[in-house]
């Protein structure tokens, strides 16, 4: 939705069925998504690393694939198999069973405040990634950190497991979800942006 306010600012408001469609996108078609945005006319940035913040992404990257294969044992997803446990590839849910963003109300089960956050922090992080005309202009490592830091307070204080998971699997599978999502972006910034590793375990 488009409003124009005074003195002549455009606001744009992503409804939730535009915001769920656009999260399972990233969900299933990241590898697609991820590749139509080139890597041609970027050069990771080997120097310069501080070596804190580095190791803060490659841990909540790594933190998300464990996270999203204990989902994967706990049959709130299902990935694809064989599962790649010595790979970076990106894992994958199967498309039948996409992830349910919305609830009876077709409004986002995500509505805690750093679950906003992150969804924000993802939106933005695409946003970056996809400009490539601004590519040149942009601290990658800053935008991986922040990312990572938005993961972390997310993970801080909305939980998968136990009563969520009992009482709200739906819930539980869309914070699955945001893992996923966060877990591809990490992955590509970490790889592509930065030159460095990205493990699956530390």
């Amino acid at each position: 939705m488009v409003t124009i306010v005074p003195p002549g600012w455009i606001y744009f408001e992503l409804k939730p069925t535009y915001l769920a469609s656009w999260l399972q996108s990233w969900v299933m078609g990241c590898k697609e998504q991820l590749g139509n945005m080139g890597t041609e006319n970027t050069t990771p940035k080997f120097n310069n690393h501080n070596p804190s913040q580095i190791f803060a992404i490659q841990y909540a990257y790594a933190r998300c694939c464990s996270l999203i294969l204990l989902g994967h044992r706990e049959k709130l997803i299902k990935l694809r198999e064989p599962l790649p446990e010595t790979s970076t590839t990106l894992w994958q849910p199967v498309s039948q069973e996409p992830i349910p963003w919305l609830n009876h109300d077709n409004q986002l089960w995500l509505h805690d405040s750093t679950e906003r956050d992150l969804l924000a922090e993802l939106v933005q992080v695409v946003d970056d990634l996809v400009c490539s005309e601004i590519g040149d202009a942009i601290h990658w490592q800053k935008t991986a950190w922040k990312l990572s830091q938005a993961w972390e307070k997310f993970w801080c204080q909305c939980r998968i497991w136990g009563d969520v998971k009992i009482n709200s699997p739906e819930l539980a599978q869309s914070r699955l979800g945001l893992v996923i999502v966060t877990q591809h972006l990490l992955r590509y910034l970490l790889v592509e942006k930065l030159g460095v590793s990205a493990v699956w375990e530390l």
